[in-house]
């Protein structure tokens, strides 16, 4: 699901390695991506993160499975995924560490969420994004704290509920990456946003990163548990369990209430 590398420099690397679902996110993964947080965390060796993917996709969003298990799950059972999926956020924004991020391909729903969490996000020119949540009757309610911090309101309302894709230069004016570069590129462009902190104190880095923090939005615990009830209304209503189904059976949605 994850594999995490950690060279010689305290450089870890951190890959979403389900290339044949296109990276999409599991409880499995969501999983492992959290217990991988916790380890980074605890490990003052590690200087800087990179968090990148394998595969043509950085990250396709929410594993459809998993969504559609949800809608056949009670509230209780919703509630709990959807909470795994907030503390996965949080645990990689949190991180004391400075995160980079490797957008080597397509990023959507959850994929655009991760991106919105590293320090700073690299991405390939060729790169699409959306917050496609919408199409399926969702929206995108437990990374919405980390777009909203990342885009600012006005620019988040602009596709935050159009389900649109965009590419990578819409993706850079939203702030959601800090560079589009050429795929040749990309790997001296991430390492050129590494290559600095080694020569910064580790604990002052960290110390840096949490004022930054404590400054912009406030992300607190009341905030997350805001997003996941924002999930839970959503899973509970008709347009989920209509959006999700038309997408397996292959067919427009039909949503409720429209003649």
């Amino acid at each position: 699901m994850i594999d995490l590398d950690v060279d010689g420099r305290g450089v870890a690397t951190l890959t979403l390695a389900r290339a044949d679902k296109h990276n999409a996110l599991s409880q499995d993964m969501i999983d492992a991506l959290t217990q991988a947080a916790r380890r980074i965390a605890a490990d003052s060796s590690i200087r800087v993160v990179v968090l990148a993917a394998e595969g043509p996709t950085f990250c396709a969003g929410g594993d459809l499975g998993w969504m559609r298990d949800q809608m056949a799950a009670d509230t209780a059972t919703r509630r709990a995924a959807a909470t795994s999926l907030a503390r996965m956020l949080g645990a990689l924004n949190t991180l004391p560490q400075p995160v980079i991020g490797r957008i080597h391909g397509n990023a959507f729903g959850g994929g655009v969420g991760l991106a919105c969490v590293c320090d700073v996000a690299i991405g390939v020119q060729t790169a699409r994004f959306g917050l496609t949540e919408t199409r399926l009757g969702l929206i995108p309610a437990t990374i919405g704290p980390y777009v909203l911090a990342r885009m600012g309101e006005a620019k988040a309302r602009r596709v935050f509920m159009s389900g649109r894709l965009f590419d990578a230069s819409e993706a850079l004016a939203l702030n959601i990456l800090a560079r589009a570069v050429p795929a040749d590129s990309l790997d001296d462009a991430v390492e050129a946003e590494v290559a600095p902190y080694l020569s910064c104190g580790p604990e002052a880095v960290a110390a840096a990163k949490a004022f930054a923090r404590s400054l912009g939005p406030v992300i607190d615990a009341a905030t997350i548990v805001r997003s996941i009830d924002a999930l839970i209304v959503c899973w509970d209503g008709a347009e989920a369990a209509e959006g999700i189904a038309a997408f397996f059976d292959k067919r427009s949605p039909q949503w409720p209430g429209l003649t």
